[in-house]
């Protein structure tokens, strides 16, 4: 019987970029040996996503995330950072400019396929420069795309051709942004090298750095995405993360509400209406989520009795995998032209100008927070 022929050090996932290992199934860049004759090479994770779309819960622990991130600043580089509009107050990398240091930042705004048409674009434009002023991040520019509908791509890599210079290219986001998506597309376009990363709906798909080698001897860098346990997308089922990202144009839900009255989305969460004058609210989710609406004296009741039911998704079984609901009371001041934003399902955008109060209750550690409004 022939001897299986170790793998070489240092061989690393061609999707994934995790370094290989034949030894421990449970553990990230395993490989079967006879896998090893496969191109590309990749692991066994990486193999049943593509092949078979399932998930898995092999990620890289945060800490570690942080140290590949802190390389960047040591380098020379360009650095894009890709961001979800949907979820874009989520996925931003809060203190991202203290691991970057001064190399330029060009913000890929992805999945503006989601806004309606009817979208003011140029108010869009001004309201990402604004939110991501205010949390720190420097940007040499802003470009809109959509890596599911292949816009804005040409402005992108014209921006990478103008700023790059001899400098590698960074790629770095949050999970389930998009990133490997966009970065397969700057392949195509930079590299002749036939390989493709790893792409699902998945969080943590990339799991360590990936260099793809750019024809001038430079390289682009996938980096692992960020996970943030304040996202709904970390916390859901495989099978319920599919229902809240939404995947189609969003198709704003109004609803007037008296004072008193309560909206349930799914068993996702839930909206009260506590004070103020009869107005309306802009609901902007997946349509996948129906939204129930209902008395606020018999929300409590309601929830208890028919979530993971009337009051679905998620099943029953699935809500009780995640956190206790927690209540967050907001007072809304005259004239605020604000949303409700719950990170990883959507917002409510708040039409009256006469000032009311209102409770967001989401599962715990879900990151909710009153924005101005992005539409």
């Amino acid at each position: 019987m022939t001897e299986a022929s170790p793998i070489p050090d240092g061989m690393r996932c061609s999707g994934c970029g995790i370094q290989l290992q034949a030894e421990d199934t449970s553990k990230p860049g395993y490989i079967p040996q006879q896998a090893l004759d496969r191109e590309p090479v990749i692991c066994q994770r990486c193999f049943r996503i593509k092949n078979y779309n399932e998930s898995s819960s092999v990620t890289v622990e945060q800490d570690e995330f942080l140290r590949l991130l802190s390389q960047i600043g040591d380098k020379d580089a360009l650095v894009i950072h890709i961001v979800d509009i949907f979820d874009f107050d989520g996925s931003l990398i809060g203190g991202l400019q203290r691991f970057v240091g001064s190399n330029p930042v060009i913000l890929a705004v992805n999945k503006i396929d989601l806004l309606p048409k009817v979208t003011n674009w140029n108010k869009v434009r001004n309201w990402v420069q604004k939110q991501a002023k205010e949390m720190g991040l420097k940007t040499l520019d802003i470009v809109f795309c959509s890596a599911k509908q292949n816009q804005g791509f040409d402005r992108l890599l014209d921006m990478v051709q103008e700023h790059r210079g001899d400098r590698d290219v960074y790629v770095v986001g949050a999970t389930n942004v998009g990133k490997s998506t966009l970065i397969n597309r700057l392949i195509r376009d930079y590299s002749d090298l036939e390989q493709e990363l790893t792409t699902s709906r998945y969080p943590g798909t990339t799991l360590d750095m990936v260099n793809i080698p750019l024809d001038d001897g430079q390289y682009i860098i996938d980096t692992p995405g960020i996970v943030y346990p304040s996202r709904y997308s970390e916390l859901v089922s495989p099978s319920d993360l599919g229902i809240i990202m939404a995947d189609k144009p969003l198709k704003p839900a109004v609803n007037q509400l008296n004072a008193g009255q309560t909206l349930f989305f799914g068993g996702f969460g839930r909206f009260d209406f506590i004070q103020g004058e009869h107005q309306s609210f802009t609901s902007y989710v997946s349509s996948r989520i129906k939204i129930h609406r209902t008395k606020l004296e018999r929300a409590d009741e309601l929830f208890a009795q028919h979530a993971g039911e009337m009051l679905s998704p998620p099943s029953r079984e699935a809500l009780e995998k995640l956190p206790a609901w927690t209540r967050h009371e907001f007072r809304i001041t005259k004239n605020s032209n604000v949303d409700v934003f719950m990170s990883g399902l959507g917002w409510i955008k708040i039409n009256g100008d006469t000032g009311c109060v209102i409770a967001v209750h989401v599962p715990k550690g879900v990151k909710v927070l009153v924005r101005p409004s992005l539409i």
